[in-house]
């Protein structure tokens, strides 16, 4: 049963945003020469000009740390006062130990606890809202959460149903307690039952990487287009109205929404479903595609110079699993 919220005395509050984006670039040029696709067809399906790819010998946690050394260059933080970091990925490093602990070495820090969360393209809104739970319990007062995904190191370059869509990168914020504002509410949703329709079976348990050498598909990301495309309009709709709802809003008191980058078209239907005004949906999917985790906070690291302090925020995302949820927060920066 979901159960309304109530009155906070302390709200977890986003007081910093950073972001990272590799260099190189992977042009709907680029993918035409290897797969029987163009620019034109890409554009119309997806909205997608360019994505960015990171180097080999990267990782997801070095571009992790470039976001947070971004946040640090920005504002007044010193990651000497982080207390926790939560790191959004599907694409660790490696199996364990959890990127969150790598990174923490990378920065040269010490006694913070670090751990992973994976909810796919959903993990972003997942990590957000346990970075809240934390603070607002008064145990840890400066929580930084990162989305960070690599998942070009999953994508088969000759597969169209998938080069198309994804790209790397990192978004992070820093949250800290406020009495006033933050992180109002969060409905997070998960069933298992799209498990077969978007996923990347190699690697795990169930198929360790010495199977992959008899089957070779299964390193890499796949989905069912179609059924991704329904499921994902359906959920991150209802996700958004429901929490409004249950906290007396409106999608009239809605400033901004941020929705995961996936797919322009569902970006555009989930926009009308909500009869949100189009001029208030975020979107920077062209430049970027799919980053799977990174999406929210890149979008919101890129647009800071449009959301206004006292601005209501709404995101929503959907990812495999399925995985989906809507966060409304008031923005203070």
């Amino acid at each position: 049963m979901i159960k309304t919220t109530t009155h906070k005395n302390i709200y977890a509050n986003i007081t910093a945003i950073g972001g990272y984006v590799p260099e190189h670039k992977r042009t709907n040029e680029d993918l035409a020469k290897v797969t029987d696709t163009n620019d034109e067809w890409i554009i119309k399906r997806t909205g997608i000009k360019e994505r960015r790819i990171l180097e080999k010998g990267l990782a997801t946690s070095d571009m992790a740390v470039r976001a947070i050394e971004n946040l640090i260059a920005n504002y007044d933080k010193k990651i000497s006062d982080i207390d926790a970091i939560i790191v959004a990925t599907s694409t660790p490093d490696m199996p364990m130990p959890a990127t969150a602990n790598i990174i923490c070495e990378k920065l040269g820090i010490n006694h913070v606890w670090g751990f992973d969360v994976n909810a796919a393209c959903s993990g972003f809104l997942y990590a957000l809202d346990l970075g809240a739970s934390l603070v607002e319990s008064q145990r840890y007062k400066n929580v930084v959460v990162v989305g960070a995904d690599k998942i070009s190191a999953y994508v088969n370059i000759k597969d169209r149903s998938t080069n198309i869509l994804f790209g790397d990168g990192a978004g992070v914020v820093w949250l800290e307690p406020s009495k006033e504002t933050g992180v109002i509410d969060a409905l997070m949703q998960s069933n298992g039952q799209g498990k077969e329709f978007l996923n990347i079976e190699g690697g795990g348990s169930l198929y360790p990487t010495t199977d992959l050498e008899q089957n070779d598909e299964k390193r890499y990301i796949k989905q069912d287009g179609k059924v991704v495309f329904k499921q994902a309009i359906q959920s991150m709709s209802e996700a958004c109205l429901n929490v409004l709802d249950r906290n007396g809003l409106t999608i009239d008191d809605v400033n901004w929404l941020v929705p995961h980058q996936a797919n322009k078209r569902i970006i555009d239907a989930v926009g009308k479903q909500i009869n949100i005004q189009e001029d208030k949906t975020l979107v920077n999917i062209a430049n970027y595609g799919n980053t799977i985790a990174a999406t929210i906070p890149l979008c919101i690291w890129e647009n800071t110079d449009k959301i206004k302090k006292g601005d209501l925020v709404l995101l929503t995302a959907f990812g495999a699993g399925f995985s989906w949820g809507a966060s409304i927060l008031r923005w203070s920066i």
